[in-house]
């Protein structure tokens, strides 16, 4: 089963980087004379990532003089590998890689955070949800993730150890999201898996599975991860940032005001300006009520929530041994210059 099963992610993948090119290239890439930047998102449609493309609708990007290409990866771990490779300038995703990739050699800072909160959510299939009511339950599961050594990966494990279930009892699936995802729940290729609205949405409305852990609002982030957690954030090579302040600061500018503008906006006026395609089939008010049930996860700001890298590094090192024994400088990880600036 698991073959067809990558094709689809495959096929699904490539569509949706057509999709993305398509719906960006006529805005974003038209020789507007600005500041070319590329940016790779972990997956353009999930809500959890919705201000890269929010800033491009709103018009963000060019009122800062900014020439923005928007592509896309299912993802985050595979948007992390275009930043480093030098394939783009900046990277949509989650801020634990900047710590991940620094104990690998790698200075890479979140310098404009969009999240306090993961975003995520652990759902179970209705099939497995008799015995699979806790994280205690991974045990000799089959668990989707996006992919492996992506966010929800880290996230997935770190629940797992912390109710004594070792990294090795049970077996993560790379099943991406949107329709891969929900199709590898509908075979039973998983019992559970986590994901990020909308899809999250659409398999709650379609009656396929229920919520066991719920991490898309600072309550559900305290109570699963012990604190705050950053995620959905634009990181980018710490050199490339200081040889290029003057466009990150532009960067900044664009998304900090765009974080404003959904702070003061409804979920409603929020899809309405989002791509129609985005709802992934679910139909505008489940769309809706995707983006509501996320919204609290983000920042107002930009600015990292004070002792968010500390909750961070704590759920990374529960699991990881890369960092077990590695020192990490958390300041070198992150950086409120540029948002503290934005006007």
């Amino acid at each position: 089963m698991r073959t067809p099963l990558k094709a689809a992610a495959a096929v699904a993948a490539s569509a949706l980087a057509l999709t993305t090119l398509t719906a960006c290239g006529g805005d974003s890439a038209s020789g507007s004379g600005g500041d070319k930047v590329k940016i790779m998102v972990g997956g353009l449609d999930k809500v959890i990532y919705l201000p890269a493309m929010l800033t491009e609708r709103l018009g963000y990007f060019k009122a800062e003089g900014l020439d923005v290409e928007l592509l896309t990866e299912p993802a985050g771990v595979q948007a992390e590998t275009a930043l480093v490779s030098g394939d783009v300038q900046g990277t949509v995703g989650f801020y634990d890689h900047t710590l991940d990739l620094q104990v690998k050699g790698k200075q890479v800072e979140s310098v404009v955070q969009f999240s306090q909160a993961p975003g995520e959510v652990e759902i179970v299939s209705d099939a497995a949800a008799g015995d699979l009511t806790s994280a205690k339950d991974f045990k000799g599961r089959k668990l989707g993730v996006t992919g492996i050594g992506s966010s929800t990966d880290f996230l997935t494990k770190y629940l797992a150890v912390s109710n004594g279930v070792k990294t090795s009892e049970f077996t993560p699936v790379a099943v991406g999201a949107g329709q891969t995802f929900i199709s590898a729940m509908e075979q039973g290729s998983i019992q559970g898996g986590m994901t990020t609205d909308p899809t999250v949405a659409t398999i709650l409305d379609k009656g396929l599975g229920k919520v066991l852990i719920d991490m898309r609002t600072p309550e559900g982030s305290r109570q699963a991860l012990g604190g705050l957690y950053p995620s959905s954030s634009l990181y980018m090579q710490t050199e490339w940032v200081n040889g290029h302040k003057e466009t990150v600061q532009k960067l900044a500018n664009a998304f900090v005001k765009t974080l404003r503008w959904m702070s003061t906006h409804s979920a409603a006026e929020i899809a309405a300006k989002m791509p129609s395609d985005y709802a992934q089939g679910g139909g505008q008010d489940l769309y809706v009520k995707a983006i509501e049930s996320t919204l609290p996860m983000f920042t107002k700001d930009g600015v990292m929530p004070e002792g968010g890298p500390e909750t961070v590094e704590r759920v990374l090192k529960a699991f990881n041994p890369n960092l077990q024994n590695a020192e990490v400088d958390l300041g070198k990880t992150y950086t409120t210059e540029f948002v503290k600036s934005a006007g």
